[in-house]
């Protein structure tokens, strides 16, 4: 017999070994914890497994509400980003189309302009073009009747003037009929009465005694008047040469003029 075999061991016994492993799953909505196990005995043969299985508690309603909120309050944040998107997507659109308003308004005014200028440039034209017609007017009639001249008038026609010319230079006073002054149809029917015509005595009578004759068609003696046949407010003579004598205003008396210096409206003949 060895002299050690009743000797006992030192060595203290080994203890069982156990492990355990945890596992975690969630399962109709209860969340569990699987605890497995092993214990290794000091002998080999002794090995076993264990498993276990621990329910945790039920999530909480308020975590469940709380998740419920998250999601409303994502999709209203949708919501708001979506509506956003479109406000801004009008005030772009009502931006543009203001600014194209805006453009054709100022097209339209600008083509406004241009057409008033337009307008009173064609105006100014025809006025001036009508200026210079009458103004060509005047002096053709001027020029005719030039042709007819004082030495041309004979008989009662040269006396009528005649008397005219040693009128000139007197004064002229409103409603007189002379010698000394005469107011316009006074010293009309003064001339007139020397070779035996009888004429009303104011210009407006006077300006319908004859028979009425264009001015391009005048001949010495004829009886000039300005304003309208029947209601002239002044009468005058012609004398030929493109003239006429006519007692004018207070400042002028009676004087000698072309017929350009002031035009008569019309004529009548009465010798």
């Amino acid at each position: 017999m060895s002299p050690v075999a009743h000797i006992p061991s030192h060595r203290k016994p080994r203890r069982a070994a156990s492990t355990r492993a945890l596992r975690a799953g969630m399962t109709g909505g209860i969340l569990t914890l699987a605890v497995a196990g092993a214990a290794v005995p000091a002998s080999a043969a002794e090995s076993s497994a264990a498993e276990s299985t621990l329910e945790m508690p039920t999530v909480s309603a308020t975590l469940a509400s709380t998740a419920a909120q998250t999601v409303d309050a994502t999709q209203q944040a949708a919501s708001d980003y979506e509506l956003q998107a479109q406000q801004d997507q009008a005030a772009a659109h009502a931006k543009t189309a203001a600014k194209k308003a805006k453009a054709e308004a100022d097209l339209k005014a600008k083509e406004a302009r241009e057409a008033a200028r337009k307008a009173a440039a064609k105006r100014a034209a025809e006025a001036k073009a009508e200026k210079a017609s009458r103004s060509a007017e005047r002096t053709t009639l001027s020029t005719t009747s030039a042709t007819t001249s004082v030495s041309n008038a004979t008989g009662n026609a040269a006396t009528l003037i005649g008397f005219l010319k040693a009128q000139l230079g007197k004064a002229y006073v409103l409603g007189s009929s002379g010698p000394s002054s005469y107011d316009c149809s006074g010293l009309t029917q003064a001339a007139f009465k020397q070779v035996g015509v009888d004429l009303p005595r104011v210009s407006q009578d006077q300006s319908s005694a004859g028979t009425p004759v264009s001015l391009d068609s005048l001949q010495p003696g004829d009886l000039l008047y300005w304003g309208s046949a029947g209601s002239a407010y002044h009468v005058g003579v012609y004398i030929g040469d493109g003239k006429f004598i006519g007692a004018q205003n207070p400042s002028t008396g009676i004087v000698e003029r072309p017929l350009d210096y002031d035009m008569p409206t019309g004529a009548v003949r009465v010798l």
